[in-house]
C-alpha cells in the first residue's frame, strides 16, 4: 500500500526566500501552506538606470504609439511603468514571460496580449512568439545584468527591437543573524529565482553547509546558479513560485522516503 503523502510535507524546513516585495511574500505564503518557516530576507533590489535619459525617451515614444509591441520580462519593468506614469496606447500590443509578472501587469490595469503557454520564460517567448506577427516596431525594456537572447531572438524573427535598460539590479546585504542561520545549517534550504540571487547568495552565503538544500526556478537560473559556484539540488521546470516550492516538497519527500 502507497503510503499517504503528509499534508504539509515541508514542516519542520526552515527556508531563505531572498527576494522581497509581492514576490517574497507570495513565495512565503506559499511555503507556510506547505508547513514550511518561510525567512524573508531581500538579497537585490532595483535602481533606477545610471543614464535614465534613454528610458525616458523609450517611454515617451510608448504613450505616443511608436510601438506596436511592449515587451515585459518582469514584475519590476511594471513597477517602472508605474513610477513613470506611463500610458500604453490601446494600439500597442503587451506581451509578457511569467505568471508574476502577468499579474503584475494585471494589478496595474496593463491588459495581456500574448504570453507563452508551453514555456513561460524568454526562451518560450521566442518560441512561440505568433507566426503572423513578423514585423513591427518592438519595445524591449531589461535589467542592466540581463542576457541578450530576449533582444536578438526577436530581431531574428524580423521585428525591429529598441532594447533600453530599465532598471539597474543592486545587492543587499543580508543580517549577520540570517548569514549564521544558514551557516549554521538551521535555514536548511535556498531558493533561487535568478541569477542575481544566486550570484548574492554566492558572495555573502558561500560555502553553503553540504546539506542546505539550493532549489531554483527554471533551467536558465540553474545555469546561472552552476556559473556563479553553487551546487544546485532541485531545478523547478515550470517558473512559477508553486512550482518551485512544489519541487522542493517533493524532493524533501523523495529522500524522506530513501532515509526511511
Amino acid at each position: 500500500m502507497t503510503p499517504l503523502r503528509p499534508a504539509k510535507p515541508l514542516t519542520g524546513l526552515r527556508v531563505l526566500v531572498p527576494r522581497g516585495g509581492s514576490y517574497g511574500e507570495n513565495v512565503a505564503a506559499i511555503l507556510r501552506s506547505y508547513g514550511a518557516t518561510a525567512v524573508v530576507a531581500p538579497m537585490i533590489n532595483f535602481a533606477m538606470p545610471e543614464d535614465p535619459a534613454p528610458l525616458s525617451s523609450a517611454l515617451e515614444r510608448l504613450e505616443a504609439g511608436h510601438y506596436d509591441w511592449f515587451v515585459v520580462a518582469s514584475g519590476t519593468t511594471v513597477d517602472v511603468l508605474n513610477s513613470h506614469g506611463v500610458q500604453i496606447p490601446d494600439s500597442t500590443r503587451i506581451a509578457c514571460v511569467g505568471e508574476t509578472t502577468s499579474a503584475a501587469l494585471s494589478l496595474a490595469g496593463y491588459p495581456v496580449d500574448f504570453a507563452p503557454e508551453l514555456d513561460n520564460s524568454l526562451r518560450g517567448l521566442i518560441r512561440e512568439w505568433p507566426e503572423s506577427v513578423k514585423s513591427g516596431r518592438v519595445l524591449a525594456p531589461q535589467p542592466d545584468l540581463s542576457e541578450p537572447n530576449l533582444l536578438e531572438g526577436l530581431t531574428d524573427l524580423g521585428l525591429d527591437v529598441d532594447f533600453v535598460v530599465a532598471y539597474r539590479t543592486v545587492g543587499v546585504q543580508v543580517s549577520e543573524r540570517v548569514a549564521a542561520d544558514v551557516a549554521s545549517g538551521r535555514i536548511g534550504a535556498i531558493l533561487i529565482s535568478s541569477g542575481s540571487v544566486a550570484r548574492q547568495v554566492q558572495a555573502q552565503l558561500a560555502p553553503l553547509p553540504e546539506k542546505t538544500i539550493v532549489a531554483c526556478i527554471g533551467p536558465r537560473t540553474a545555469f546561472d546558479a552552476r556559473a556563479a559556484g553553487l551546487t544546485v539540488d532541485l531545478i523547478a521546470e515550470s517558473r512559477t513560485a508553486e512550482a518551485l516550492v512544489e519541487s522542493l516538497a517533493e524532493h524533501m519527500l523523495v529522500h524522506a522516503d530513501a532515509s526511511g
